[in-house]
């Protein structure tokens, strides 16, 4: 696993994932949506569109490489902060939001 690849793979998912929930927070006006989102629907796809039947939970998710999981942090972190950033903003008295 080279470390600048990951970074960037890492750096990508955040933004996108940032972006997504913003603008879906700007125009669905909930807050925490994206989150809900990233763990309720995206994570299960992740999960179990891979998983070998024969295989128990632990050994498939044991399977996966650090990367995987780097990567599904920093967009998990992405999704949270954009909901924080947002609660802020509407907090701070911007209607827009």
């Amino acid at each position: 696993m080279q470390f600048i690849p990951v970074l960037v793979l890492m750096v990508l998912f955040f933004v996108m994932m940032f972006g997504i929930g913003f603008i879906l927070n700007m125009l669905m006006k909930t807050t925490w949506f994206p989150s809900y989102l990233f763990i309720i629907v995206i994570l299960p796809i992740v999960v179990y569109s891979l998983w070998d039947r024969s295989a128990t939970l632990w050994t498939h998710l044991a399977s996966f490489q650090m990367v995987d999981y780097f990567t599904g942090i920093a967009g998990l972190a992405g999704a949270i902060l954009s909901g924080w950033s947002i609660q802020k903003l509407r907090d701070g008295g911007y209607k827009m939001f």
